[in-house]
């Protein structure tokens, strides 16, 4: 690190992805070589900088009592969960988990993240805390009616509005700044890694375990199912959010190069499976459960490319990332473009549902922001642009995903009548 920062201190492009591709080293080796560097005009403003941020980072408890703060979040979320075990909750009348699970999720998260300040905004604490208390009281006063469609999206989108709400609390609900938004954005790509990793080892885990005790005679899966595994699942996004904020440096290294390896061979993936579709006579005209595949599968994709954007950009110039970056958002929005004549097809044949405009509306969001990312990544590609932009574009959109789920959750349900 030290020999890159000699090496690029009259570039200050390089020398801020140097620093945010891994914000300690880039630290500790900017002030070991710092009496060597007092010529360049630019150090004196790193030395500002990360002289700042070292005072930030004072804000940050200790490590030990983040360690404690952690397994508090996670025995709290865990006994939430167990609420219907706890008090004998009949779920089949009760939709407790299709309500609260994401509320009880998101709320554990958001409440480790005010743990580990030193200092708490008080006013945002208060803020953050109606919002999810007043969610909880309406997503769980609204019927438990599986075949109501309106209240199903609700509780489809309420998860999705506290992810928001969420990403408010993670970056001090300073909404002008656009980069704060961007590192939210490569926050949840580090920790959907994490979690996956950690699923995956408590698996092989739970796996091993059960085989031992088998072994010797002792059945213990119910016991292990209901209290080991669930406290496994709702403790995996907060461990994953302690790694992501404790040593970066760890997922500065896996998260690019998941993004470099998944972007090409889901543009590959994509290709095919749109010549299969042709070939197959397959389409989602009419065929209302090929159409909801489509659609996830789109939103998949679209999660990818942002994700993508977000971790290239950590990077030295990447031409060939780049290009594929640019094909894969063309390939969506064909794909989006098919979606979208199938569901104003649908609308027209046999009128408004509630399904109809949730995939409609998200649809059409996301035709609106690929238009966008499709024509930044040709400027970066072929102009000569600074994939930031991109990044600006991604961040600029984002209020329109939140005033989306602010609709679906809390106005859709009455305009159908809660049916």
């Amino acid at each position: 690190m030290e020999t890159k920062i000699k090496k690029n201190i009259d570039n200050p492009e390089q020398l801020e992805k140097l620093y945010r591709s891994d914000k300690k080293n880039f630290k500790n080796a900017f002030f070991n070589i710092y009496p060597n560097i007092t010529d360049s005009k630019i150090t004196a403003f790193w030395k500002a900088r990360l002289e700042f941020v070292n005072q930030k980072d004072t804000k940050v408890i200790s490590r030990k009592t983040d360690v404690l703060f952690l397994i508090l979040t996670c025995l709290i979320t865990w006994f939430l969960m167990k609420i219907p075990q706890l008090f004998d909750i009949k779920l089949n009348d009760y939709f407790f988990y299709e309500k609260n699970a994401g509320l009880i999720i998101l709320l554990g998260l958001s409440t480790y993240l005010f743990l580990r300040e030193k200092h708490i905004n008080y006013k945002q604490l208060i803020i953050s805390a109606s919002v999810f208390i007043i969610s909880a009281v309406y997503i769980n006063l609204l019927p438990s009616d599986r075949d109501s469609h309106s209240i199903n999206l609700a509780y489809i989108h309420l998860p999705l509005f506290l992810w928001c709400v969420y990403g408010l609390i993670f970056i001090d609900f300073d909404t002008k700044d656009k980069i704060k938004r961007i590192d939210y954005i490569k926050f949840n790509g580090d920790l959907a890694i994490l979690v996956a990793i950690i699923l995956i080892a408590g698996g092989i885990l739970t796996g091993v375990t059960l085989e031992l005790y088998s072994a010797i005679d002792l059945k213990i899966e119910t016991f292990y199912s209901d209290y080991i595994v669930i406290l496994g699942l709702v403790s995996s996004p907060i461990v994953a959010t302690y790694i992501v904020k404790s040593f970066p440096s760890v997922t500065n290294k896996i998260a690019p190069i998941i993004a470099s390896i998944f972007s090409p061979l889901v543009l590959i993936t994509l290709t095919i499976y749109l010549i299969s579709i042709v070939l197959t006579g397959k389409n989602p005209y009419n065929d209302r459960d090929f159409l909801f595949i489509f659609n996830l599968m789109l939103l998949g994709v679209m999660a990818i490319i942002v994700f993508s954007v977000s971790e290239t950009s950590l990077n030295k110039k990447q031409g060939f990332n780049e290009l594929i970056l640019f094909l894969l958002s063309i390939i969506t929005l064909l794909v989006d473009l098919i979606a979208l004549s199938a569901i104003i097809y649908r609308l027209g044949e046999y009128g408004f549902t509630p399904n109809r405009i949730a995939v409609l509306g998200s649809n059409l969001l996301i035709f609106g922001n690929l238009v966008l990312i499709m024509i930044d990544l040709y400027k970066v590609r072929f102009k000569g642009k600074e994939i930031k932009t991109v990044e600006l574009t991604i961040a600029k959109y984002l209020p329109l995903y939140t005033a989306w789920t602010i609709f679906m959750t809390f106005v859709l349900p009455f305009v159908f009548g809660l049916k």
